[in-house]
């Protein structure tokens, strides 16, 4: 059975992507713990989803690797290009070290899109605990406005208030501009969808749910199996589901620039 089923996830997880335009990609790890050499030890899984040009989504694979460092992802995306994935338009992630040099050495044309939950984390951790709540408050503010432009300017009016009393968040969360407000280059009907990598949390809550069962993998070929296997089937689900965007959207994203872009946005885009 486990053989039946290793086939079933290889042929997933290695299939031809025939160079079909993804608009966006998600990338995303979860470590888990395996036995290897006779010990135990963490490994990760890294794996993507990107949204087709008909609108819908699809896991795009997985792997194993021994640390989620610049080298393992460089291979991993690698590995996509070379199955055919292209004509990406921007990639949500963390800012993992060597994540953001991998995307843009395999992505070129691609912008990146810096995950705004991982980001309030790290911003948090520079002001004190007892103004978090209020820090986080000021700083949705940003991603709440109408358009490109007001969100913009009202990321610079939050930089400038928080200057005064957190100077550390101020200056983080000014650097920070160009790839945390990247999804405002793109179609207003996508933005909750790709301004953070919230879109995968069921995903992820879905494969952690199989992995803390198991505890610790034999080994490495097991994780695959077992991960390949939920990733197959939502991917399965997927195809028959709901659109996640129109493929309307998703046409307008794939111009160059974006369709109904700002000229102002445009400018910043290309200064950045």
């Amino acid at each position: 059975m486990a053989k039946a089923l290793d086939q079933i996830v290889e042929d997933f997880r290695t299939r031809p992507l025939d160079g079909a335009p993804y608009a966006y990609v998600t990338l995303d790890a979860l470590q888990v713990k395996c036995r290897e050499g006779g010990r135990t030890v963490n490994v990760c899984v890294v794996h993507a989803v990107g949204v087709n040009q008909e609108g819908f989504r699809e896991s795009l694979g997985l792997d194993v690797v021994t640390a989620e460092d610049g080298a393992a992802w460089l291979a991993y995306v690698r590995g996509l290009v070379a199955r055919g994935l292209a004509g990406v338009k921007l990639v949500s992630s963390d800012a993992h070290p060597g994540l953001v040099d991998a995307i843009a050495a395999t992505l070129p044309g691609a912008s990146w899109q810096r995950c705004r939950t991982h980001f309030m984390r790290n911003l948090l951790t520079r002001v004190p605990k007892s103004a978090q709540s209020f820090v986080a408050t000021m700083v949705r503010t940003i991603f709440a406005q109408p358009d490109a432009a007001t969100v913009h300017e009202q990321h610079a009016r939050i930089v400038a208030q928080l200057q005064a009393r957190f100077p550390e968040a101020a200056a983080l969360l000014d650097e920070a501009a160009a790839d945390l407000l990247a999804f405002t280059a793109f179609p207003k009907e996508h933005w909750r969808q790709v301004w953070s990598n919230n879109s995968l949390e069921r995903l992820n809550k879905e494969i952690r749910r199989r992995t803390d069962v198991v505890g610790i993998f034999p080994d490495r070929a097991a994780i695959i199996r077992l991960v390949g296997a939920v990733l197959a089937e939502q991917h399965d689900e997927w195809a028959v589901a709901r659109r996640y965007m129109s493929a309307e959207s998703i046409a307008k994203t794939l111009t160059d620039p974006p369709l109904d872009e700002p000229e102002e946005v445009i400018a910043i885009a290309a200064a950045a």
